[in-house]
């Protein structure tokens, strides 16, 4: 579980989020939606540590992630999982080396380890037989997949998606969204995805905060938007393609 009280960022004279508090739960596909601009991108950033808020507590179960010193920061970092929208994958890697950087990097597993783990995780996002290939080589969905492998490498409790589904036909999307729930669920990963895709929400969303403008706007489960009431909600969801 991960608790925001409070949290606060400005970017010289412009506020960017104002006061946002949320919990996002274990095992769940908690969606952080809202227009370009709104101030998502800021809060994921916020949670991860590549910006700190001006003022406000981010806990992971409980440990504050702003108040901690850099050891710290760096073990829970260990415990994150991120799946990034443009995947991220390094193009002079193969995909075996993509998913491996990371085992490589943090742990001691040996060599004989780390190619298991690799083939596990590929399994996990049913990838077969492309352990070799370069990204150059395999489709748009393939690579979100391929992320979504390293992302669990380090088997995280946290995992956090950037636009997972950006770039992708709707097909390969409802794949994605499926595997990333599969995931969630099985490994009871606390997951918070950014996201403007309604179809989305609406196939696998369990927690919903709205942002608008820098404010959490609305929060609660997909069965409850439409009965909302939020005319900026409501605005939103209409004005997005579903």
């Amino acid at each position: 579980m991960i608790k925001l009280l409070a949290i606060n960022k400005k970017f010289e004279d412009r506020n960017v989020l104002n006061n946002i508090s949320a919990t996002f739960y274990k095992g769940k596909c908690n969606f952080v939606i809202g227009a370009s601009g709104c101030g998502k991108s800021v809060l994921m950033k916020c949670m991860v540590g590549l910006l700190t808020p001006d003022s406000g507590s981010i806990s992971f179960d409980q440990r504050d992630f702003v108040s901690m010193d850099y050891e710290g920061k760096k073990s829970l970092r260990q415990e994150i999982g991120m799946l990034f929208q443009g995947t991220a994958l390094f193009d002079s890697l193969s995909v075996e080396d993509n998913i491996a950087f990371p085992l490589r990097t943090f742990t001691n597993l040996n060599e004989t380890e780390i190619i298991e783990r690799v083939n596990f995780c590929l399994n996990r996002a049913h990838l077969v037989k492309i352990n070799k290939l370069m990204p150059s080589q395999i489709s748009g969905g393939q690579k979100k997949r391929v992320g979504i492998a390293r992302a669990i490498a380090l088997n995280p409790k946290y995992l956090f998606c950037d636009e997972p589904n950006s770039g992708l036909d709707p097909l390969t999307s409802r794949v994605i969204d499926h595997l990333i729930k599969e995931i969630t669920e099985e490994y009871g990963i606390t997951t918070i995805i950014n996201t403007h895709d309604m179809k989305s929400l609406f196939e696998v969303g369990d927690n919903i905060i709205f942002i608008h403008q820098g404010n959490k706007w609305w929060e609660g489960d997909k069965t409850q938007i439409r009965q909302s009431g939020n005319k900026e909600l409501l605005d939103f969801m209409n004005a997005s393609e579903f």
